[in-house]
């Protein structure tokens, strides 16, 4: 065989290689077709970049943040894109969620809107701003001071060098409670703060090693439920000027009215505030695409979150893009605007 032949055989040896590695021929612009055909197969219109696995953050178990994370989640799974894999995890709460969503260790989270008011400017225990954005605002939070009958305590002043429970430790209910206390002239040294779960403040109250305790959370709230069917509960008044002094200088707190007859011995409206609501939140870096997905799924299944929890029933227009001081991510803005619900001269437009 003279060399010709040898250089014809060596052409045609290589050329039926191609063929059977390549599956195809390429495109015009050179590429192999092969992984262009599987991303196809991954794809879904909603979800463009193909399969996601999705994280939500709650809160510890027993409470309504853990119930309603995970009622979210699922919602998020069973209508939003194929191929999506969404979870609820356990948390210790709104700080934790925070921390792990700008870690990037969580892609949404609950959180109440007071706390992450301060993550977001780096105030409170915060030592610097923490990235994260709102997606949607849900339940209002309305919580109060109460004490039994009896007490000595019938005012929120009347609460200087008194023993009361403010909330779980490390739960950050400080962020809410101390404007309140300050507001009606009391200092965090004027009192002796303690720490306990709610349940756990009715048996303090009960026993008598509390003098009040603040309680609070959606509206019948279970821990005032319990208080109220064992001793006679006075309801401490928000002062009217301590009311329009934190409604003007914090976004989170807003007015809500506890109606008569909702808890035992309570005969007339009690006039509150929501201290925070809940909140849907994520980290800053998430794409725009994956937030306005899951921001258009829950929003348009929000009869199925209430077959879970009736905190669903907060998804309505007027709530959900209610500015509580912390920016909207823009994800969550494009699907409210493409709706027509966004309020265009709302603070933190955008994000």
């Amino acid at each position: 065989m003279n060399r010709t032949h040898l250089h014809v055989l060596l052409i045609l040896l290589v050329l039926a290689l191609a063929v059977a590695c390549g599956g195809g021929a390429p495109t015009d612009g050179g590429e192999d077709t092969t992984a262009q055909d599987t991303t196809a197969q991954d794809t879904t219109a909603a979800s463009p970049s193909g399969p996601r696995f999705l994280s939500f953050g709650s809160a510890p178990t027993g409470g309504t943040f853990f119930v309603v994370g995970g009622a979210l989640a699922e919602v998020a799974q069973e209508y939003g894109p194929e191929g999506w894999r969404v979870s609820a995890e356990a948390t210790q709460g709104s700080r934790e969620n925070i921390r792990r969503l700008v870690q990037g260790d969580l892609d949404f989270a609950l959180s109440n809107a007071a706390i992450t008011y301060f993550a977001v400017r780096g105030e409170s225990i915060w030592d610097a701003p923490q990235d994260v954005r709102a997606v949607m605002t849900l339940a209002p939070n309305v919580a109060l001071f109460v004490t039994p009958r009896g007490s000595g305590v019938e005012t929120i002043a009347d609460l200087k060098g008194k023993r009361v429970v403010i909330g779980p430790a490390g739960a950050g209910f400080e962020d809410f409670v101390n404007p309140i206390l300050t507001a009606h002239g009391v200092g965090p040294d004027d009192l002796t703060e303690l720490n306990a779960p709610q349940s756990a403040a009715v048996d303090m109250l009960s026993d008598g090693s509390a003098a009040a305790a603040f309680l609070g959370g959606a509206v019948p709230t279970a821990s005032i439920v319990q208080a109220a069917s064992s001793m006679d509960l006075v309801f401490l008044p928000f002062t009217e000027e301590a009311k329009a002094s934190l409604l003007a200088r914090y976004p989170f707190f807003a007015p809500a009215t506890i109606p008569a007859g909702t808890y035992r011995g309570q005969d007339e409206d009690y006039e509150g505030l929501n201290v925070g609501s809940m909140h849907l939140i994520t980290g800053a870096g998430v794409d725009e695409e994956t937030v306005y997905t899951i921001t258009k799924t829950i929003y348009e299944n929000a009869a199925a979150v209430v077959e879970r929890h009736p905190a669903g029933k907060a998804i309505q227009a007027k709530v959900v893009v209610r500015d509580t001081g912390t920016p909207f991510h823009p994800g969550a803005v494009r699907y409210y605007r493409e709706i027509g619900v966004w309020p265009g001269a709302a603070a933190g437009a955008g994000g």
